[in-house]
């Protein structure tokens, strides 16, 4: 059976350290709490779920225990990062993607994201060990057909940040892989947030200590709920916010919560429950978006038509740039251009699915989150589509 107390310290005896990070506990023990009360969990999936909870505490304190034993890594300067986001499944990782073309950025790496420690500069030889053992581990672990289509996954690529957020539970993720809406409610309300990012912070001082220092990229849609605290935290942080058709987006993150859900839940999700789940879920991003924007900071943000990304990748970059305050050099250019020609799109798979499986209609939602696409000139999926010269 899950029970929070029962985690910390088997997580507390791995790290050989006590949990010092305030508050953060009780945020494990008020989810387990939802997850018994709203999402009944099959054997399998309530393994597999502990076995996640247990590796995100571990995470957390091996990282606390490194920097008692090595606090000029708390000193380390995490400079002007800056922060990808955009509702899920707006594009947010394949704008990664074209990041990750820069060698003047820092992304974390998916093997850093579920194994972070030791810090790579304090143990290089770990580095190519904890590769292998990734490599393993995601030949074990189950994938939902499609996966590929939905979500794009390279073995050496670069990864969002949910990883670290979860680990003290504040990932809004948490909603998509299981069913908790009092806790992702909690989480925006209540949960506190520039605690989480502290912790955020913490792994990258640690993956940054004795290494060479470049700004961080670091991508994850939901730090769209989070801009104020990440301010509170990374006072020069810079934001970029991709933007797409959001009846499009409630589409798709509903296929992919049915599915993430169903590899841990006790009977089949409700597809029209997820439908209504996911309608919120985007309904609250836009909401902290749209306060953010209306905000003292909103001017922070350079903002990314998804449609005309996906056409013109080097043209949008460039303006990116721009708008964060550098130049484009030839050579990023070029990587960038080459990686677009060699990741067409539908090149994994396609990613049908349409609103109507979940019980929604589109044009109500369209219409719920008019203000929203008219603010930031968001055209339909079909427009946007055409107007570039795409194929869906």
């Amino acid at each position: 059976m899950l029970e929070a107390a029962a985690i910390i310290a088997e997580a507390e005896a791995a790290a050989g350290i006590a949990d010092g990070d305030a508050g953060v506990a009780g945020n494990l023990a008020r989810l387990v709490d939802e997850i018994h009360a709203t999402f009944p969990l099959s054997p399998a999936g309530e393994a597999r779920i502990r076995a996640m909870l247990l590796t995100d505490a571990t995470n957390r304190l091996q990282s606390l225990k490194w920097v008692r034993d090595c606090p000029e890594i708390a000193e380390e300067p995490i400079t002007a990062p800056v922060f990808l986001m955009g509702l899920p499944r707006s594009g947010t990782t394949y704008f990664q993607y074209l990041f990750d073309r820069d060698p003047r950025f820092r992304l974390i790496r998916t093997w850093e994201s579920t194994m972070p420690s030791p810090p790579p500069g304090h143990d290089p030889a770990s580095v190519e060990r904890r590769r292998a053992a990734w490599r393993e581990i995601q030949q074990a672990r189950p994938h939902f057909e499609g996966f590929e289509a939905l979500h794009l996954y390279d073995e050496d690529g670069s990864d969002e940040c949910h990883a670290f957020l979860q680990q003290s539970w504040g990932a809004a993720g948490l909603h998509n892989l299981y069913r908790v809406p009092g806790y992702f409610d909690w989480l925006l309300d209540g949960l506190d947030l520039v605690q989480t990012y502290r912790v955020h912070k913490r792994q990258l001082q640690c993956l940054q200590s004795r290494r060479e220092r470049k700004p961080w990229a670091l991508k994850y849609p939901n730090h769209v709920i989070a801009m104020n605290e990440i301010l509170a935290v990374h006072p020069d942080a810079r934001f970029v916010m991709t933007h797409r058709d959001p009846a499009q987006v409630v589409g798709s993150i509903a296929k992919m919560t049915w599915n993430l859900r169903s590899m841990c839940a006790a009977t089949t999700p409700d597809m029209h429950e997820v439908g209504r789940d996911m309608l919120h879920f985007i309904r609250r991003h836009v909401d902290r978006i749209m306060d953010f924007d209306a905000g003292p900071h909103g001017h922070r943000v350079v903002h990314v038509d998804y449609y005309a990304l996906v056409a013109d990748p080097v043209g949008q970059m460039r303006r990116i740039h721009a708008g964060l305050g550098i130049d484009t050099p030839d050579a990023v250019a070029a990587a960038v251009a080459d990686w677009h020609a060699a990741n067409p799109k539908n090149a994994r798979g396609r990613n049908d699915y349409s609103l109507d499986q979940y019980g929604l209609e589109i044009a109500a939602v369209r219409e719920q989150f008019a203000p929203y696409a008219d603010r930031f000139a968001i055209p339909t999926e079909a427009e946007g589509l055409a107007r570039t010269g795409a194929q869906a």
